[in-house]
C-alpha cells in the first residue's frame, strides 16, 4: 500500500464532536481514548473528500477511489484509506506576538513517524520551551502563554520545524517560523485540555426567546490548529477505471478547502487539505545549540 501524509489546517473551528457527555462540556470534541490528544475521525475526511470529488467528477473515477453507492456497495470495495488526522499545533494566545503556534516533543514524534525525513526533534529537560530564530513571542528570556510564563530558548532543530511547516501553511510569509514553540510533554497536555474554544450555545423557541433550559457549552478546536494525518492507497478494483495506487493518491489528496466535522451552517469546520512531503530541513537559519533548562512554568497572578 503506497501512503501520503497531509496536513487539516483550520480556517474556522472545528467541532469533529462524540455527541452528548455528561460533563461541563455537553458537546465535546473526539479525543483519542488512550492519550487525550485532540484528533479528526478518518471517517469523517474521508466521507467529506467522496462528497466533494463526486460533485465535481462527471465520470466514475470517485468511484475507482471512493467505491460505489450506497446501494451497490458489494459491487467492489474503494482503494483509498483515510486515517485519523490527530493535533500537530495548537494556536494559544501570547502576550507578544499574539498567538504562537504550540507543539511539543511526543506531537512531533507522532508526526515523523508517518512523515518520515531527518528533522530532529528537541529534547526539553524539566519544563520549558524552543522557539525559531526570530520569534516574535518571546518577552526576554521567556514565552508567554496566556497564563503561563516559559523559560525559552532559541534552537535550531526548532527553526527548522518551523521552516518546514511554514512552507506548508505560509509559504513565503513568515508567520509560521515567528510563532512556532515547542513546549514540554506536561505543558502540552495541559493546553489541549484547557486551551480549545468552548462556545455557550441556545435555543430559541417559535417566540423568539430561548427555551427553558436550552443552554449548552460547545467545544471546538481553535482556528489555525493543524492535524496531521495519513493517507493510503492500493490499485483501483472498479473494472471501468483501472488506476494505479499513486494515481488514486494524487486524485484524492491534494490541496483544496473542505469543511469537516459538524455545525457547518455556524461557520464550523471550514478547513484546508494540504499535501505533506518528508520533514527535512529546508535551508532554514540556525543558531548555536540551546542550553538545557529545568525550569518549572509559573502562572502569573494579577
Amino acid at each position: 500500500m503506497k501512503t501520503q501524509p497531509f496536513l487539516l489546517h483550520a480556517l474556522s473551528p472545528i467541532h469533529a464532536g462524540t455527541g452528548h457527555a455528561v460533563d461541563v462540556i455537553d458537546l465535546p470534541i473526539a479525543r483519542q481514548r488512550a492519550t487525550g490528544i485532540p484528533f479528526v475521525p478518518g471517517p469523517s475526511i474521508k466521507g467529506v473528500l467522496r462528497e466533494s470529488h463526486r460533485t465535481t467528477d462527471g465520470g466514475n473515477t470517485w468511484r475507482a477511489v471512493f467505491g460505489p453507492d450506497t446501494a451497490n456497495a458489494s459491487d467492489h470495495a474503494g482503494a483509498l484509506v483515510i486515517g485519523d488526522a490527530l493535533l500537530l499545533a495548537l494556536p494559544v494566545r501570547s502576550f507578544k506576538g499574539t498567538f504562537a503556534w504550540v507543539t511539543s516533543p511526543l506531537l512531533l514524534e507522532l508526526a515523523q513517524r508517518d512523515l518520515g525525513g531527518s528533522l530532529e526533534i528537541p529534547t526539553i529537560a524539566g519544563t520549558g520551551a524552543r522557539v525559531a530564530s526570530g520569534s516574535a513571542c518571546m518577552y526576554g528570556a521567556v514565552l508567554l502563554l496566556e497564563d503561563l510564563d516559559l523559560a525559552a530558548t532559541v534552537d535550531p532543530l526548532t527553526t527548522d520545524w518551523a521552516t518546514w511547516l511554514g512552507a506548508r501553511l505560509y509559504p513565503d510569509k513568515n508567520l509560521v517560523e515567528k510563532r512556532l514553540a515547542i513546549v514540554d510533554d506536561e505543558t502540552m497536555t495541559f493546553l489541549w485540555e484547557t486551551r480549545t474554544q468552548l462556545d455557550a450555545r441556545v435555543s430559541i423557541d417559535a417566540t423568539g426567546t430561548v427555551k427553558d433550559g436550552a443552554l449548552w457549552l460547545e467545544e471546538s478546536l481553535p482556528a489555525e490548529s493543524v492535524l496531521i494525518g495519513l493517507a493510503g492507497a492500493e490499485p483501483s478494483r472498479f473494472d471501468q477505471v483501472k488506476m494505479k495506487d499513486t494515481e488514486i493518491l494524487a486524485y484524492a489528496v491534494q490541496a483544496r478547502s473542505l469543511q469537516v466535522g459538524g455545525k457547518a451552517s455556524v461557520g464550523r469546520g471550514r478547513c484546508r487539505l494540504i499535501p505533506a512531503p518528508a520533514a527535512n530541513r529546508m535551508n532554514s537559519p540556525t543558531s548555536p545549540p540551546p542550553p538545557r533548562s529545568g525550569a518549572r512554568p509559573e502562572a502569573r497572578r494579577g
